[in-house]
């Protein structure tokens, strides 16, 4: 049960505390051997003060019925005594003069029902007209004493759940507060064209894990380009779980939204498809070098003024080229009603559209990704896990956790199909991404 700070009792109610605690050391006393449960303890039942009665030898039937019947009147007394205390500790926060008022008198009441109880003790004046009745009459005043002391206790509990809720409530809202945040610095560094690389980082202070930053980085952008080709769907009322099963025929998703995996295997099949392959160059420390300043080039640049700029590089080869392999005519006619953007792309030339665009910086991503792979040290080489491999935590990490759920025990789920390839950066893997079956 909580403490009440002294600082918020008056001097009056401050005895009143000293006096209750003497009562309920005397009922503690009274009931050893009975263990405290959330600070109410379990009263005496009616066979146990018997047996306290029957201690009293010599005495007859009636005088140990009286007895019987007074230590009744006592324990109901301090049972009512602490539902009302609880009572009081409940209304002082939040604060309630009624409920303070109504507690404060309900302990003063039985402080002087004790206190005459003591001096019929003392006289020895325990006769009672219906002992049977007064035993009952206690009991009922004990049990419902013990109800209201749960009620209270139940109160306070809820009480401390609706300030929970609150908090949870005021947390969510800091989370997406700070998720619009960050969606707001991101959508800024994109439109800048920075990619969160330091302009001073030398050749030779390349990491892997300056491959792994711009890996997730990659991915990211692949699957914003595919919830962007999933909402032109729609709205060309495609069936685009029929369209998902052509490209992973024979694969059961575990939700109805998963099916967007399959699409993001398709687009990085073609997007990362010879990333780890470059035609003849030079010494490996002069192609480290080349591919280097070729990333530290575009990493700062916006795609669309990089492509205005260099429209004949490599890059903009490698849009031209992805962007065939990745867009089916019947789709572009489809979201477009012609075929003017794969016109423009097949004969060299490239298109200022929002669909290219977004294309375009999905593809400077994956570009930047295969410039840093042969910028660094070791060599670096793409890998994909055949459908029906047995899943494996070095080398793979799981888009479909309910794969693992659904497994009998003692055995490991099965690769459906590759999502994101994975790397090998000299000894060093960045783990493919895997639907599980």
């Amino acid at each position: 049960m909580d403490s009440v700070k002294l600082s918020t009792v008056t001097p009056r109610k401050s005895r009143l505390a000293r006096t209750l605690a003497k009562v309920l050391h005397v009922r503690a006393a009274a009931s050893a051997g009975v263990s405290p449960d959330d600070d109410i303890h379990k009263e005496k039942s009616h066979q146990d003060r018997l047996k306290i009665a029957t201690k009293f030898a010599g005495e007859d039937d009636k005088a140990r019925v009286n007895r019987e019947a007074f230590m009744a009147k006592l324990f109901a007394s301090l049972s009512s005594i602490k539902a009302s205390y609880a009572q009081l500790q409940y209304a002082q926060s939040p604060y309630d003069a009624d409920g303070i008022q109504s507690a404060d008198q309900m302990i003063v009441s039985e402080l002087k029902n004790l206190s005459e109880l003591k001096q019929c003790y003392l006289k020895k004046e325990l006769n009672e007209s219906s002992p049977e009745t007064t035993l009952l009459l206690s009991e009922r005043q004990e049990q419902s004493s013990l109800v209201k002391t749960y009620e209270i206790t139940t109160k306070k509990l809820d009480s401390q759940l609706k300030l929970k809720e609150s908090e949870i409530v005021f947390l969510k809202e800091k989370l997406a507060e700070a998720n619009s945040d960050n969606k707001l610095l991101e959508k800024r560094l994109n439109s800048s064209g920075q990619l969160g690389f330091p302009d001073n980082t030398q050749l030779s202070g390349l990491r892997p894990s300056h491959f792994t930053a711009f890996h997730r980085q990659a991915v990211k952008s692949v699957r914003s380009f595919v919830r962007l080709l999933i909402d032109e769907m729609e709205s060309e009322d495609w069936d685009v779980f029929a369209a998902a099963t052509s490209i992973q025929p024979g694969v059961s998703f575990w939700k109805p939204n998963h099916v967007c995996f399959a699409f993001e295997s398709f687009v990085c099949n073609e997007m990362f498809d010879g990333l780890d392959q470059t035609e003849s160059s030079p010494e490996k420390g002069d192609r480290r070098r080349v591919f280097f300043n070729k990333f530290m080039e575009l990493k700062s640049i916006r795609p669309a003024d990089y492509l205005a700029w260099k429209p004949k590089s490599k890059f903009a080869a490698f849009c031209r080229a992805k962007y065939l392999r990745v867009v089916h005519p019947k789709m572009e006619a489809s979201f477009f009603g012609d075929l003017n953007q794969r016109n423009l792309v097949s004969s060299g030339e490239l298109p200022e559209t929002p669909f290219f665009t977004a294309f375009v910086e999905m593809a400077r991503r994956v570009w930047l990704l295969r410039c840093l792979a042969f910028s660094l040290d070791v060599e670096a080489s793409v890998f994909q896990v055949s459908r029906g491999s047995r899943f494996s935590e070095v080398y793979m990490e799981s888009l479909s956790d309910e794969a693992f759920d659904a497994a009998a025990p003692g055995t490991e789920p099965l690769v459906a199909f590759t999502v994101v390839p994975g790397f090998r950066i000299g000894k060093f893997v960045v783990q493919s991404q895997v639907y599980l079956s």
